[in-house]
């Protein structure tokens, strides 16, 4: 059975806690989770079939076989090479941190010391396997545009930017390279250094993002083209009732990639 660690309690780490506890991970469990204050959870009232840690070195001298970070960017860059020394694979959500090249750099060389992998769920993203493969042959062009309502980009810098509650046609937020985007908007759009690290990186992908108040959809359309051919993707997510700015298939790619991990059949790779 895998013992899955997870790093944050937040809509996507509680989303998945609950699939893995119904069984749609297959051979899985949660083991511990690592909050910021246990007390908020351990003194509600709920039965939660595994512990809640606030102290990091204690979460990681437990077993685990693989833990997922749900805790944003800080979170990466704070605990992914203890994750991996100690023995455990690290999966991880808030992927946009990987723009800082020294940090990709420490956690790569981490995980090939430690003989571990580093993972990447397509989560809010779709067509990274073609993307990946295509990217084996020359690679021209890649380019992303996310358009996300109004509602999921308040507490970001785009409300800075224009009353998002005055909207009442599309506005253009950002046009500029991945890297750029990624930390630009920490918890919004981790897609584009997906989309990254799986074709031809961080400063050739070109990004705009929209606030558009004509959609009730985090939408991603995806172009690329190259030796392999064209690809063009839209993807339509449902916005979480709890936190606009992320989609149910966000937890729901990390449970698949759980899964995977002890099924005798994968597909999806």
């Amino acid at each position: 059975m895998n013992r899955i660690g997870i790093i944050g309690y937040g809509t996507i780490g509680e989303d998945v806690a609950e699939a893995v506890r119904a069984g749609k991970a297959g051979d899985a469990s949660v083991a511990s989770v690592l909050v910021r204050d246990k007390r908020k959870y351990v003194e509600n009232g709920r039965n939660h079939p595994f512990d809640f840690i606030d102290d990091p070195d204690t979460f990681f001298l437990r077993s685990h076989d693989v833990v997922v970070e749900c805790a944003g960017h800080e979170a990466v860059r704070m605990y992914g090479e203890a994750a991996l020394r100690s023995g455990a694979d690290f999966m991880i959500v808030s992927v946009g941190a990987l723009a800082e090249d020294e940090l990709l750099r420490r956690l790569v060389a981490k995980a090939a010391e430690a003989g571990r992998k580093i993972i990447v769920p397509s989560a809010a993203i779709g067509g990274l396997d073609r993307i990946a493969a295509g990217s084996v042959g020359p690679m021209e062009e890649v380019t992303l545009t996310t358009r996300k309502p109004p509602k999921a980009w308040y507490g970001t810098v785009i409300e800075r930017q224009v009353d998002l509650a005055g909207l009442s046609e599309p506005y253009l937020a950002f046009e500029g390279a991945a890297r750029d985007a990624a930390k630009r908007f920490p918890e919004s759009v981790n897609v584009s250094a997906a989309l990254s690290l799986a074709g031809i990186g961080f400063d050739a992908t070109k990004v705009k993002v929209f606030a558009d108040p004509t959609i009730e959809h985090n939408t991603h359309e995806i172009a690329a083209q190259g030796l392999f051919g064209r690809i063009r993707l839209e993807i339509r997510n449902t916005p979480s009732d709890r936190n606009p700015k992320t989609g149910y298939i966000v937890a729901m790619s990390v449970v698949k990639n759980i899964r995977d991990r002890t099924s005798p059949f994968v597909i999806g790779t």
